[in-house]
């Protein structure tokens, strides 16, 4: 009898489980849905155009009908590629970016609930960074499975690039998580109650979002998908169903960094007045419409520019953030004190990168005044010949 008891409440912990996943997954494809009629509409508005507009009300069906389009659009199978590779890799990349939804709670939950979470950890933060690293296998295999040079060499590209920005995301979540002694997120949104921490880490906040957007592969860190540099990445050999899954997971990921960095440094659902899920509603989507904005404004680095800034510049001010947070801790200094630090270290990177920006504008602004100088002068020099000729 007891047997069948825990048998049957292990059968309903695991429907619960179940329900909750699939839950999740249908939630996030309609915030996916969301984010591609707001960057369509973003953008128009950023490019003086008025965006989607003849399918649906206000273009809202626009989405569905390009999801409609990718799921019945032929779906191509290269002869040549391994294909138990070739359909995995898309797999393990929307698992990854899908299975970082699990702990990232969206409520603070009470002692006898956990909140809207599928189920809060303690190592949360540990897992979320752990599972993130995972979708870099599946570029990879992507390029490798579909027996395509200009493949291959996007997907090492891709290795490269998430590899080198998970560094400075990795040590930033170690400073906060310094900072609120937990890995826990409920914890560490609790512990900016009064004071949140873009606050007192302004520079955390900075790097995290740069290099988040470097890890999801949006502009200006899209180098390994950019078509004008290897063609389609390791996606070129990808259509239909499985094209639209990778970016599937490229805007759960997009949106997985604005709700990260929503929760870590604004204080995620804290706010007065509203409910908290509309608090942490807010905060992320004004984060995304940054990342539209960024995306409108700036243009794509080249390879070189961007492994350069993440070796360069992100990873010394991320072990930087490490240091004065432990310095700060140890010390047992005012919180005004890392404030001050961080943003001098902001500052002066921020100083020396214009300047390094500058550079190329003001040495062609010497040369044309050198060339302005020199024709000055030679027109006065013939000036001055044609006189004497006159004289003469």
């Amino acid at each position: 009898m007891f047997a069948s008891i825990v048998l049957a409440v292990s059968l309903i912990e695991v429907g619960w489980i179940l329900a909750s996943l699939l839950s999740l997954f249908v939630v996030l494809s309609v915030v996916v849905l969301i984010l591609t009629w707001l960057e369509r509409k973003a953008l128009g508005r950023l490019q003086r155009r008025l965006g989607p507009t003849r399918t649906g009300p206000m273009g809202l069906m626009q989405p569905i009908a390009d999801a409609l389009k990718l799921v019945i659009k032929e779906d191509i199978l290269p002869s040549a590629s391994d294909k138990a590779i070739f359909w995995v890799a898309p797999v393990i990349v929307v698992v990854s970016a899908f299975m970082i939804w699990v702990t990232i709670p969206a409520s603070p939950g009470s002692p006898t609930s956990q909140g809207l979470v599928v189920k809060n950890l303690e190592l949360g933060l540990f897992y979320i960074t752990a599972f993130a690293v995972v979708g870099i296998l599946g570029l990879v295999l992507a390029g490798w499975g579909s027996a395509n040079k200009y493949g291959v060499l996007g997907g090492l590209r891709s290795a490269a690039q998430l590899i080198s920005y998970e560094i400075p995301v990795i040590l930033v979540v170690v400073a906060v998580a310094m900072l609120a002694q937990s890995l826990d997120l409920r914890v560490i949104v609790a512990s900016q109650n009064p004071v949140l921490y873009v606050a007192v880490l302004p520079l955390g906040l900075v790097i995290f979002f740069i290099a988040g957007l470097a890890e999801v592969g949006r502009t200006p860190f899209d180098i390994y998908h950019a078509e004008s540099e290897v063609v389609g990445g390791p996606f070129v050999e990808y259509s239909g169903a499985h094209w639209a899954v990778f970016f599937l997971a490229e805007y759960i990921n997009t949106f997985a960094i604005a709700t990260l960095a929503s929760l870590l440094f604004l204080g995620g659902w804290l706010g007065p007045f509203l409910p908290g899920v509309v608090w942490l509603l807010i905060k992320v989507f004004a984060l995304v419409l940054v990342v539209f904005w960024i995306r409108g404004t700036f243009p794509r680095l080249r390879i070189d520019q961007l492994m350069a800034f993440a070796w360069k510049v992100m990873v010394p001010l991320a072990f930087y953030t490490i240091v004065i947070t432990a310095v700060y801790l140890f010390y047992d200094w005012p919180a005004w004190t890392l404030t001050l630090m961080s943003l001098a270290g902001l500052g002066v990177v921020g100083y020396l990168l214009y300047r390094r920006v500058s550079a190329p504008g003001k040495r062609v602004a010497v040369v044309k005044a050198r060339q302005e100088q020199q024709s000055a002068q030679r027109r006065a020099a013939n000036r001055s010949r044609g006189g004497l000729a006159s004289v003469k």
